[in-house]
């Protein structure tokens, strides 16, 4: 490896490339544009290849910018992983274990797995983001968290990782018990309805997109994108009774408790799998791999009810 590349070259290269705009990579880091925009010159002139095109849009990598981003993400991201154990050691006084989740697995299966994970390792403090798909896998990248469980996303999304399965969840479209379309069949019944929609992030909003288009349908125009299971719970309970699209596991208490109604709509297509993702080509620490065994438990536990 060429002396001269340091870490400062490599952290503004994988910000620009998350951010897309210099000028946000540069907030980001605290910096001024020309200062960033120096930095990644000369990681260029190091390496001696364009990584990144530059337009009024944004930036956008080449194709030898983004072979580059794999190698720096991994990288930055043991290199934080590093700092991060021995910062939680002398901080904490014990280990940290940092866990992303979509909120369809919040819901069901980690109150379980952490459970089982305590009684395992009682002094290892558990910190848990909650978010959309993209948010954490770009945070799983980045060496900001350990682990991510979750749906499978698309090839895009997934560059640099690794996914272990651990079961298979659909789409449901549920409404308020009172709602005037609770007997609806199909899609096209509700098609006039104001929707809940999962955003671009999310990882069924593909899978719901091939379904629509399946039946010939185009997006639903009347729609609010929200990615909340709070917001999206307390405003189909609400006044607006929107139809709301999202991840059985988020409502399957809900849906127990006939607090809400699953519209009888084949969803079946939209079936996907969910699971444990983490950073390719990475040894998997002691307090990672027992969280994985606890999740593992959790799941044949949740099965098991089912």
């Amino acid at each position: 490896m060429d002396r001269r590349i340091k870490f400062r070259h490599l952290e503004a290269f994988v910000v620009i490339a998350r951010a897309k705009r210099l000028k946000r990579a540069a907030e980001q880091l605290n910096l001024t544009q020309p200062a960033i925009s120096k930095t990644l010159r000369d990681l260029e002139e190091i390496l001696g290849v364009t990584l990144m095109a530059r337009d009024r849009s944004g930036v956008r990598l080449t194709p030898e910018g983004k072979v580059f981003l794999q190698y720096a993400e991994q990288s930055t991201a043991a290199l934080r992983q590093g700092i991060n154990s021995i910062a939680s050691l002398s901080e904490a006084g014990g280990h940290v274990l940092k866990i992303g989740v979509l909120p369809s697995v919040a819901a069901q299966i980690l109150p379980k797995a952490i459970e089982a994970f305590r009684s395992l390792s009682p002094d290892t403090i558990l910190h848990v983001d909650e978010g959309s798909h993209g948010f954490l896998t770009d945070c799983l990248r980045s060496g900001e968290l350990d682990l991510v469980v979750g749906r499978l996303g698309n090839a895009e999304s997934m560059r640099g990782l690794s996914f272990t399965a651990l079961y298979a969840e659909s789409v449901v479209a549920v409404v308020a018990p009172d709602h005037p379309r609770r007997d609806a069949t199909r899609l096209e019944q509700i098609e006039d309805d104001l929707i809940i929609y999962p955003p671009d992030a999310a990882a069924i909003r593909p899978l719901l997109a091939q379904l629509m288009l399946s039946r010939g349908m185009a997006l639903f125009s009347d729609r609010i994108e929200c990615v909340s299971g709070a917001l999206g719970r307390a405003m189909t309970l609400g006044t607006l009774h929107p139809v709301w699209f999202i991840s059985r596991g988020v409502v399957a208490d809900d849906l127990d408790a006939g607090r809400l109604v699953a519209l009888d709509i084949d969803m079946r297509s939209t079936e996907g799998a969910v699971g444990i993702m983490a950073r390719s080509e990475e040894n998997t620490s002691a307090l990672a791999g027992l969280f994985r065994a606890a999740l593992s438990d959790a799941t044949v536990s949740l099965e098991a009810m089912r």
